[in-house]
């Protein structure tokens, strides 16, 4: 019965996510025509995705083996900020030009893979959840960005670096290009490797994960690992584009990644999910944000329309367990008679 239901519920997901984009498109051009669907909106929609992707797969990870990661936010913050100190002299002990942008891409790196070690280290070790833990090592991990700023945004990267976060490839920017192959080496990871079918046994249930020799704990490491490392990644691209770093840019991110996890049809409980899906909903995303500014929404408008969105979808998504559940149910009575 359980793979007849997981079916079941694989191909409502599917198409109700289809449906959504479709709907959400076609009313976008019904509604704003060529403003939203110029070439001019589509590269600034290109340049914006790649920040929010890497987060929301950074996410996405997480919710695979049944948690949540609180703290990618401020870990792409603190991750940017300790790189523009590099690039922009304080930290740069004497060095300059690439090798100035060589040393904060080191720095970055290290810093990201630390905090996801402290991550895993706590979920994986003590008896928290991820929710609690990662909400505690947010807090942290945004006062020791306080600490090192003031408060202050953090400035005058090198140059060169700047330059990466505008560049254009094939009339896209090079950072979304970046996001796609990221995205792409990932959903290859996932997909198609030892670790990918050990990350979903492990997220669908970790008692019989442990039993079939699976290291648990070394597994929860290693995806807040992962997770950290995305997430440094987005902190490296806002860098990019904007130019600085401050605590609490991008605050709202972190509830639109859940909601584009569970739209992208990844299970907040673990064991279930594909990078191909999240990456549709991640566009989806896009599309309605920039509605939202064609529109010229406040911030807490748009924050209420994202929770109450969570709140719909989470009820959909239980809505369409319990009929998947039922569809199975029948089925294999009607084999049994």
């Amino acid at each position: 019965m359980r793979p007849m239901k997981k079916m079941l519920r694989g191909e409502l997901d599917f198409y109700i996510l289809v449906g959504i984009v479709l709907t959400v498109l076609l009313t976008s051009a019904f509604m704003f025509g060529g403003s939203m669907y110029s070439v001019r909106n589509i590269q600034s929609m290109a340049f914006q995705i790649p920040e929010f992707g890497f987060l929301a797969l950074a996410m996405m990870l997480s919710n695979m083996i049944g948690g949540i990661d609180l703290s990618i936010i401020a870990n792409a913050n603190t991750v940017a900020i300790f790189a523009a100190n590099v690039m922009n002299g304080t930290w740069s002990m004497g060095l300059v030009g690439p090798s100035r942008i060589i040393l904060a891409l080191f720095v970055a790196v290290l810093t990201a893979l630390m905090f996801g070690l402290l991550n895993g280290i706590i979920v994986a070790k003590t008896s928290a959840t991820s929710l609690i833990a990662t909400l505690g090592t947010m807090t942290l991990i945004q006062g020791i960005g306080m600490a090192v700023t003031g408060g202050s945004s953090v400035g005058e990267i090198d140059p060169l670096f700047a330059e990466f976060g505008k560049s254009i490839f094939l009339g896209l920017p090079l950072i979304f290009w970046c996001f796609l192959m990221a995205s792409l080496l990932l959903a290859v990871v996932i997909g198609f490797t030892s670790f990918g079918r050990r990350l979903y046994l492990f997220g669908g249930n970790p008692v019989v994960a442990r039993f079939s020799g699976i290291n648990n704990e070394k597994m929860t490491i290693t995806v807040f690992l992962l997770t950290a490392l995305l997430s440094g990644m987005a902190g490296l691209i806002i860098l990019s584009r904007v130019n600085s770093a401050k605590v609490g840019y991008g605050d709202t991110y972190l509830l639109q990644t859940m909601i584009v996890c569970v739209i992208g049809g990844i299970s907040p409980n673990g064991g279930k999910g594909k990078v191909m899906g999240l990456v549709i909903a991640i566009i989806l995303m896009q599309v309605m944000s920039s509605a939202f500014t064609i529109l010229s929404l406040s911030p807490y408008t748009k924050k209420l329309i994202w929770g109450i969105m969570l709140i719909l979808v989470l009820g959909l998504n239980k809505e369409l367990d319990n009929y998947s559940s039922r569809r199975a149910l029948k089925t294999s009575m009607k084999k049994s008679l």
